[in-house]
């Protein structure tokens, strides 16, 4: 049974520039942030390119138990509804993704279900008669979660009824999903390609900490940053100016003052992006054929507004992350204290053309995947800093860089580019969440 922590127990271990190890060891945290975080936030379920025609779904979870399945009806719309049968409470759907032709089947008793969710036929149904069952009942359908909301095809769901709407939630964030369709000519992106998907023996928060941990990369990524240089260095110039690989990899060994540049943007319920003006992307070769179609759709001025827009990594807390530059995100959904899954999805850019998706692709397996040239690099961290933080040599984890720096706007705050902000804006929300005191 989950121990349940006082409010004074959850907001002690969290203070300004420190936070206590046990967020990342203790099953009892771990579940409740499950219950309070994963169960209260809006949480990113998938796009709906994905479910293009009626009957076509895409399961996922919530958090680490909850089912869901994403499907579109027959008007068109798209439901988010719980993955579970109103009779027995079996799961109805076991594959990702598929199309279910006029109803879902429930595989122990029959049952049927419409894709809304709404109860279509019970087999002999007469056995009922006279019982005081109501078939009306919403208990017995394929319930809805508490609110579905889909922004630019991005479709996010919360089990809470008392959180804001979801541009609300999303707050000055939504700027990168703005920049990131806005980057399709035609405005709107679509999944393509595949998925990347690992598992990591750590806490579920590290990646997120360290998607706009800007002291690092010099450090964890130098041995692969120097073997990419040392390897352009024996190709003529020509050559180098057709490989994107030498575009895509140097920039992760950046200096200090490189990183610092770019600035983080915080964000009320955690979320934050760094750069803006300027990243590690900002150098990217813009492709003649894909330019061309830009100013097509755009004209010259609006194109380089959306050019000029530039960041590295967007966190939409606590599971979604995007890079609107090079059009992937990752999927973050916890198993276990010690265990996460992390997805990479690519997007096409509708009217670009294809070498804007292949550019993507290859971003995605050199630097998102398990078997790429990044991605483990930091994975290996993450499993250090889990294992060593079962030593008993301190109870706390600092993030000081920079406290004291920020500044705060009307709607975020914002800072240099190797602060602590991000961290100290993602744990602001953790406290929020685990005291309930999120969305008040």
């Amino acid at each position: 049974m989950t121990k349940v922590l006082s409010k004074e127990e959850l907001a002690g271990l969290v203070q300004p520039t420190r936070l206590h190890k046990r967020l990342y060891l203790d099953p009892d945290v771990f579940e409740l942030e499950m219950e309070r975080i994963w169960g209260q936030a809006w949480i990113f379920i998938g796009h709906e390119s994905q479910v293009p025609n009626p009957g076509d779904f895409f399961t996922t979870n919530i958090n680490h138990k909850i089912p869901v399945v994403m499907v579109r009806d027959k008007a068109g719309s798209v439901h988010v509804l719980h993955n579970r049968c109103g009779h027995k409470g079996a799961k109805l759907v076991e594959s990702r993704q598929g199309n279910v032709r006029g109803a879902f089947r429930c595989p122990y008793h029959g049952w049927t279900f419409r894709h809304d969710g709404g109860l279509l036929k019970i087999p002999n149904e007469s056995g009922y008669d006279g019982t005081g069952f109501d078939s009306s009942d919403p208990c017995y359908s394929m319930q809805s979660v508490a609110q579905v909301e889909s922004y630019r095809g991005f479709v996010f769901a919360t089990l809470s009824s008392a959180a804001p709407d979801l541009k609300t939630w999303l707050g000055g964030a939504v700027d990168c999903l703005d920049n990131l369709c806005d980057r399709a000519p035609e405005g709107e992106v679509e999944v393509a390609g595949g998925v990347l998907r690992y598992e990591h023996q750590c806490n579920w928060k590290f990646i997120l900490e360290n998607l706009n941990d800007t002291m690092h990369p010099m450090v964890v990524h130098q041995s692969v940053v120097q073997a990419a240089e040392d390897y352009i260095a024996t190709l003529p110039a020509s050559a180098v100016k057709q490989r994107s690989e030498a575009e895509i990899i140097p920039p992760f060994g950046s200096s200090y003052e490189k990183f610092e540049d770019s600035g983080i943007t915080g964000f009320r319920y955690g979320h934050h992006y760094d750069g803006g003006k300027t990243s590690i992307h900002a150098d990217y070769t813009v492709l003649p054929a894909y330019h061309e179609a830009m100013i097509k759709a755009y004209g010259e001025e609006r194109t380089r507004e959306i050019y000029s827009f530039n960041t590295h990594n967007t966190l939409y807390y606590p599971s979604l992350t995007i890079k609107s530059a090079v059009q992937n995100i990752r999927v973050v959904r916890p198993i276990a204290v010690d265990r996460f899954v992390v997805e990479t999805w690519s997007f096409r850019l509708k009217g670009a053309p294809d070498e804007m998706l292949q550019r993507t692709l290859l971003y995605s397996r050199l630097i998102n995947s398990s078997f790429g040239m990044v991605g483990p690099d930091d994975q290996e961290v993450y499993r250090r800093a889990q294992e060593g933080l079962e030593s008993n040599a301190s109870e706390w984890v600092e993030f000081h860089r920079q406290y004291g720096r920020d500044q705060q706007l009307e709607d975020r705050v914002i800072g240099g580019g190797t602060s602590d902000l991000d961290m100290r804006t993602q744990y602001k929300a953790w406290s929020e969440y685990m005291t309930g005191e999120v969305f008040q």
